[in-house]
This record gives structure tokens, C-alpha cells and sequence, in this order.
């Protein structure tokens, strides 16, 4: 793959180093680590919970004036890592009569942090992603600029959309009694996107899908499918096969770049430059988008004639307002319904992520705001790494981290204003966007801590498995996306990084809404393919990497045993799912239209009743 493909790993495994510190579930050296999906056992079981104590599922079965009591008694109803005690709240915080009140508060809780993962995503996460994929020249020459685009596609656009996905994963394997949500979350979401978004798109606009691209990423997936299925059967996954999915993704990547050089000198490279910034088919809505970052909000009319200086005052209260009036007074009531609750999200993290914006004159340099960075960053840190637990340490017993932390930052960030200026980034600006990127990992390893202590908390409630929460409400949540407001984005917007990425990415992105109104506005063949393409690193480093960081040296093997039948329903639907599309797809000579997609929704609509009908015991095998 080159030096790029090595630093997307490095990435990778920064990421690892990040999240071993941001949740508790590395145990220490010499104790057992079964990541049991045993745990996500359909209701009616009778559970001692593999050594811990009562399952903390048996509390529900109890009278409502032991609940407290049990809850805080029993060791199996402890949650690792978050801020808040989920548990605790409703079953000891809210009266049993007020129940419905507690999980209505708790359902709208998990919305909104479905909100913050996406919010974070598409606008901090992704954009500083492109600026270092920038500021290390991947896509710098344009004699390569077929390929740089292509390794940036499958590695930094692949790493931003599917961010949500992998620190989900990667917080669910980190603990036996929530494995099962991982297991049900990533191949819940395969199932949903290659039925229903590829079904959908198929429904929008009829296309002809590219053959090579959609083979190579549906043979990839089949094979990242069957080595998942291969490690339930023999429950166990060892270090060489954790580190084979990271592997097999590497060799993926290496795939999507040889093919796009062999396409390259198949089609001959007479092709001038600039065609590679023209889009394939362009609306009015994507001509005004693409003649800027920020074209469709700021007109030309509302530029001054003449340069003016602001003051440092006047810059910060612009960046800090997450608002645009122009915008908002062309929007719909839902759209600014929906901005309303973003805005407190977006103001925070506004407040504590820098953007740096390679597409901007001034890189979105704003001195004010930057310096005030300096400080807020490293307070997220420590303030959000294993919960708050190093921050709040104190030194000597005397002064906490969180204060020295604040010293240093407020001197750094006094330094940095004096020898800066308004009008100029200084030449490390950099450095912001490797800050932006740890801070808005943080938030998202932060908010998909508390989603998984959320599900596990309302699963208690219903007595509901994991494995089906994970396949339904975390699924849904990380698959159907946010708002899509260049036609172009979802709740990771990478794909409006770049105009050119829209021609020649392979799968930018992989959730509902941006997909289909891709498919609406001309781009049916680049949404089809995301939907086989941009999953695959979802499976292959959400599974390698979430167990890769479960072992320690004195225990290199983690357990991954499902008792439950859903399990194998949920492996076995996606498995045929994928052999139907590899086999029909060529059928059709490549050509899809309605038929295909009504099929594909269809089938996972049975899918979808076949799991509900195993999770409440109504289809069962004998013995399970």
C-alpha cells in the first residue's frame, strides 16, 4: 500500500491507544477474559452470570421495593466506564410507579446521543481528518491523484464515517455483558444496509451498478462474513486472527488501489486533469455546492467590497455561533426544529474541537477561538479518559490533574495569541487538526460509552438480549445517518470533503439518508457501492480491533461463545443476503431496477420478524 497506507494503520492504532484508556475493559494481567455472548441470552433464562453473582436481569423479576437494593448490591449491575449510573437512576433515583417517565427520558437520551456521535462525525471529526490527509500530501500530485484518492477513500474516509460504528464496537466488546450488542450492531447494520438502503436506492433510480468495484467489495465482505461466522463456531478469537481482520483490511485497501491503477491504464492516462474535479452529473442544487465549502450559506452578494479587520471579540462570537440567519430563514420547520436541538451539541463542541479546513483561504484559522482550543482540548482529555478518573486525580493529595492541566493550557494558549495574528494562520496551524482529531475521538468515545451502558440499562428493562438491541436500535441509529444537507453527507460528512472524492472514491459513506438522496441527485452507482463497500471496515476493524484490545500478555485468546439462536439467524441473514445480491446482481447483466430493490426490503423485513419472533422464545430449537 506505501507510506499511506502505513500511516492509515498508525491511525488505526492510535485510535486503539485512545480508547484503552478511555474505557475500563482491559482487565489486569492474569484474569480471565470471556467476551461471552452468553450474556444476550433470550429472556426466561435462569442466569447465574458465569461467576459474577446474580444476572442483574433478575431484578425485574423481584419485588419493586428490593430493586435498589439488588441494584446496588449486586456486582453484575455495575457499569463500566460513562458518567451516569443508568441502573441506579431508574431503579432507585424514580419511584416503580414512575417507571414509563424514567425510560421515555431514557429513550429521548439515546436519540440525542445518536445526535452528538453524528454531529461530531460530520462536522469535527471528518473535516480535520482531510486536513492532515492534506497536510501529508496524499492527494498532492495529480499524476496520482487516481490512486491518492482511492487510499484516501477506503482509509481516512472509511476511518471517518465509520467512526461511530468502530468505538461503538470497540466499548461493546469491552465488556462480557455487552459483547453481544457489538455482535448484533455490526451485523445488524450489514443487513440493513445491503437490503434496505441498497433496496432503496435501487427503488429511487434505476442505475447500472459498476461490476468490478461492487465483485471486489462484495466478494471482501462475503469473506470478512464467513471468518466472523468461523470465530462464533469455534467461540474464541486468537491474537493472529484479530490481527487478520486488521490484515485483511490492509490487503482490501491494496486491492481497491491496484485495481484503480489497472482501470487507469486500461482507460489510458490521456485524460486531462481537471475532468477528475467534474462530477458525473450535476444538479443546480450540486453546481451551487461545488463552487464552494460554504457557497449554498454565504452568497457572493454578502461579501464587503472592501477587506475589513475584525476585532479578536467579534471573531470569537462568529465562530462560536453554531447559527446561520440566512440559512435558517430558507430552511423548513422540521429542519429548524431539529437545529434547535443541535445547537447546545454543536456550541460544546464548538468550544472544545478546532476545525481546520483545507478547502478555506484562512484554513478556518479564527486566532480567538484556536487559542481558546489550547486550553479546552487537553481539559476534554483528562476530563473524559476513563471517565473523568485521571482528571479528577489528585497530586500529593493536594492539587488535582484537571487544575494542572488548566495551568499549563491557559500559558499555551496566552503564548499562542501573542504570537499569532487575525488575519494569518501561523505556520503550525497544523497541529490543530491532529488536536481536533484526539478531541472529537474523545466525544465520540465518550457518547458511545454511555449508548452502550444506555442499551444494556433499557435490554434490563424490557428483558431484552443485547444481541437484539444491537441489531435493531444501534444499528438503526449508526446506519439511517443525519441530515444531508449538500446532497453529499450524512452523519459523517467525508464525502463533501472534496468534489473529486465524489468521482472516484470507492464507498465514501454508508448510512441512509445521504445514500439515498445521492441516488436521487445522479449518483446511484457511487451510493450502491458504498453500501457493500463502506461496511467493510466496520466488520473487519470494529471485530479486530474491539478484541485485539481485550488481551493482555498472559491471556492472548478472548471467548466470543453465542448460546443464542438469534445469533446465527442474524450471521446466516446477512450471509444470504450477500450471496442473493452476488448472484442476482450479474443476473440482471448489472442492470437494477425496482424488482431488485422490492426483493431486498422484503427480505429484510422477514428478517426483521424472524429475529423479533427468536428473541421472545416463540421460534426455538430444543436444547438452546
Amino acid at each position: 500500500v506505501g507510506p499511506a497506507g502505513v500511516l492509515s494503520l498508525a491511525g488505526v492504532l492510535s485510535l486503539a491507544g485512545v480508547l484503552a484508556g478511555g474505557h475500563s475493559g482491559v482487565q489486569p494481567a492474569g484474569t480471565p477474559l470471556p467476551l461471552d455472548v452468553r450474556s444476550t441470552d433470550p429472556p426466561g433464562r435462569d442466569a447465574l452470570s458465569h461467576g459474577r453473582g446474580v444476572d442483574c436481569w433478575e431484578v425485574r423479576k423481584r419485588n419493586s421495593s428490593e430493586w435498589c437494593r439488588f441494584i446496588r448490591s449486586n456486582p453484575d449491575c455495575r457499569l463500566d466506564g460513562g458518567f451516569l449510573d443508568y441502573l441506579e437512576g431508574v431503579f432507585c433515583v424514580f419511584p416503580p410507579r414512575l417507571l414509563p417517565l424514567a425510560v421515555t427520558l431514557y429513550a429521548l437520551w439515546l436519540l440525542y446521543l445518536f445526535v452528538i456521535l453524528g454531529v461530531t462525525a460530520e462536522k469535527f471529526f471528518c473535516p480535520n481528518l482531510s486536513a492532515i490527509s492534506t497536510n501529508l500530501k496524499l492527494s498532492h500530485n495529480v499524476a496520482v491523484f487516481s490512486l491518492t484518492a482511492s487510499l484516501h477513500g477506503v482509509t481516512f474516509l472509511a476511518f471517518g464515517n465509520g467512526a461511530p460504528d468502530v468505538f461503538s464496537a470497540v466499548v461493546a466488546f469491552s465488556d462480557p455483558r455487552t459483547a453481544g450488542l457489538a455482535i448484533g450492531a455490526i451485523f445488524g447494520a450489514g443487513v440493513f444496509v445491503t437490503t434496505v438502503v441498497a433496496g432503496g436506492i435501487a427503488l429511487v433510480k434505476p442505475f447500472t451498478a459498476a461490476s468490478r468495484p461492487f465483485l471486489r467489495d462484495a466478494i471482501f465482505y462475503m469473506v470478512a462474513v464467513f471468518l466472523t461466522f468461523m470465530v462464533l463456531y469455534f467461540g474464541r478469537i486468537t491474537l493472529g486472527e484479530a490481527l487478520g481482520y486488521l490484515g485483511l483490511y490492509v490487503f482490501y485497501v491494496f486491492t481497491v488501489v491496484l485495481c484503480t491503477w489497472i482501470h487507469r491504464r486500461q482507460r489510458g492516462e490521456g485524460l486531462p486533469p481537471p475532468r477528475l474535479w467534474e462530477p458525473e452529473m450535476l444538479t443546480d442544487a450540486e453546481e451551487q455546492e461545488s463552487s464552494g465549502t460554504n457557497s449554498g450559506d454565504y452568497g457572493e452578494e454578502y461579501r464587503p467590497l472592501l477587506p475589513t479587520q475584525e476585532t479578536s471579540l467579534r471573531i470569537l462570537t462568529s465562530a462560536l455561533s453554531p447559527l446561520d440567519y440566512r440559512k435558517w430563514r430558507r430552511k423548513p420547520w422540521y429542519w429548524r426544529l431539529f437545529k434547535v436541538f443541535k445547537v447546545p451539541v454543536e456550541l460544546v463542541l464548538l468550544l472544545t474541537v478546532p476545525v481546520v479546513d483545507p478547502d478555506k483561504d484562512d484554513l478556518n484559522w479564527k486566532r480567538p477561538l484556536n487559542c481558546l482550543h489550547v486550553l479546552t482540548s487537553p481539559l476534554l482529555f483528562v476530563l473524559t479518559l476513563k471517565s473523568g478518573t485521571y482528571g479528577l486525580y489528585q497530586i500529593q493529595g493536594v492539587f488535582p490533574v484537571w487544575g494542572l492541566v488548566a495551568l499549563i493550557g491557559s500559558v499555551l494558549a496566552i503564548i499562542t495569541f501573542l504570537i499569532t495574528s487575525n488575519e494569518e494562520p501561523p505556520k503550525y496551524h497544523c497541529v490543530f487538526a491532529f488536536l481536533g482529531f484526539l478531541a472529537s475521538a474523545m466525544w465520540i468515545n465518550a457518547a458511545a460509552t454511555e449508548l452502550v451502558n444506555i442499551l444494556r440499562t433499557l435490554g434490563i428493562i424490557f428483558q431484552l438480549s443485547n444481541t437484539v438491541l444491537g441489531l435493531t436500535l444501534l444499528a438503526w441509529g449508526n446506519s439511517i445517518g443525519g441530515e444531508s444537507s449538500a446532497g453529499t453527507r450524512g452523519h459523517a460528512g467525508c464525502t463533501s470533503v472534496r468534489p473529486a472524492l465524489l468521482k472516484v472514491s470507492p464507498s465514501p459513506s454508508a448510512d441512509t439518508f445521504s445514500d439515498l438522496t445521492m441516488a436521487r441527485q445522479g449518483y446511484p452507482r457511487m451510493a450502491f457501492s458504498a453500501c457493500f463497500g463502506g461496511i467493510i471496515f466496520n466488520i473487519l476493524v470494529g471485530v479486530g480491533l474491539g478484541c485485539l484490545l481485550q488481551m493482555t500478555s498472559s491471556q492472548l485468546v478472548v471467548k466470543l461463545e453465542p448460546d443464542s439462536l438469534l445469533v446465527w439467524i442474524l450471521a446466516g441473514a446477512l450471509g444470504l443476503s450477500l450471496v442473493f445480491s452476488f448472484v442476482s446482481v450479474p443476473a440482471q447483466c448489472f442492470q437494477l431496477g425496482k424488482a431488485y430493490g422490492v426483493c431486498l426490503i422484503l427480505y429484510y423485513l422477514a428478517f426483521l420478524c424472524v429475529a423479533l419472533l427468536t428473541e421472545f422464545r416463540v421460534i426455538h430449537l430444543s436444547g438452546i
